[in-house]
């Protein structure tokens, strides 16, 4: 019984030795971290992730911490990696990449918080499944290459490409050509900008007479998002619940609270208003109030 329990681990060692000789691991230098691009590129798709996985109140903070487990934080480590391999074998169908040279992510890699495999990974689901959404181009970082073999260990520096300048290409060109029309409006003439901005108010005040209110200074009546959730109920025809919004909002997060609802409602109508941030509308930015309420103006002004 012995000897067979020592033949079974010493097979499992042999495979294990074996298994990790053949393996290339990059490792990120750890002066390329501190890289402002590398920065920008993480943060653009925790963003991404967090606005996609909002309607599923989940919040990402790490890209290697919060992604390796498949989501999975109840099971077991084997268990996450079992789901985890389902998960990315599925969506490497999806992404068209059943060529293993071309895949730079495995279990393996995401499950053991690998940045540089997370990031290949996530940015190729970018391109794939929201080719729209604006990365960094060009981002490269150095990284130590090992290998390990029967005669010993060799390491190489290389740059490692994670986003090129496709980011910046045709598609971004397109992107300007289809540039937001309050961003081409607010280059115009004083003039024109001012006759738009009275039109827009004019609707709103069309639209609110039945509540007995006027809008007269349209950023900062619009800053606090009671005009705003109260515009967007009277214009769709439903009622926004007083206990889901603060109707006298006294301080800043209050006001947060109710233009994030006052948006999030917009995106549920389908109207797009992503590049909106709810803390321009409370700053009173005037850019993004007049992209929030034009969405309104295009989709109801024929009605």
């Amino acid at each position: 019984m012995e000897a067979d329990i020592f033949e079974y681990h010493k097979e499992e060692d042999t495979v294990d030795i074996k298994s990790f000789q053949e393996e290339k691991q990059k490792l990120i230098q750890p002066t390329a971290l501190k890289d402002p691009k590398l920065a920008k590129l993480k943060e653009a798709l925790v963003n991404w992730i967090n606005s996609t996985l909002k309607p599923e109140h989940i919040v990402v903070q790490s890209l290697e911490e919060d992604l390796y487990d498949g989501l999975e934080m109840a099971l077991t480590s084997p268990a996450q990696i079992r789901k985890l391999g389902l998960v990315l074998e599925e969506l490497d169908q999806r992404l068209g990449l059943q060529d293993d040279s071309r895949i730079k992510w495995n279990v393996k890699l995401i499950h053991n918080k690998d940045l540089l495999a997370t990031i290949h990974l996530l940015v190729a689901m970018v391109r794939s499944f929201q080719p729209d959404l604006d990365l960094p181009p060009n981002v490269n970082v150095e990284v130590i290459v090992m290998e390990v073999s029967k005669s010993g260990i060799k390491s190489d520096v290389q740059t490692e490409v994670l986003t090129d300048e496709r980011e910046a290409g045709p598609e971004s060109f397109m992107k300007s050509e289809r540039e937001d029309p309050i961003e081409k409006l607010l280059k115009l003439e004083a003039n024109k900008v001012n006759t738009v901005k009275k039109a827009i108010i004019y609707f709103v005040n069309q639209n609110m007479q039945t509540l007995g209110l006027q809008v007269a200074d349209m950023d900062k009546q619009f800053a606090d998002g009671v005009i705003l959730l109260l515009l967007i109920g009277q214009l769709e025809g439903f009622f926004v619940p007083l206990c889901d919004f603060n109707l006298t909002p006294v301080n800043h997060s209050e006001m947060v609270h109710n233009v994030t609802l006052a948006l999030d409602l917009l995106n549920d109508l389908g109207l797009k208003v992503s590049s909106v941030d709810p803390q321009d509308i409370v700053s009173q930015d005037v850019t993004a109030t007049l992209k929030v309420l034009y969405a309104l103006f295009k989709k109801h002004k024929g009605k």
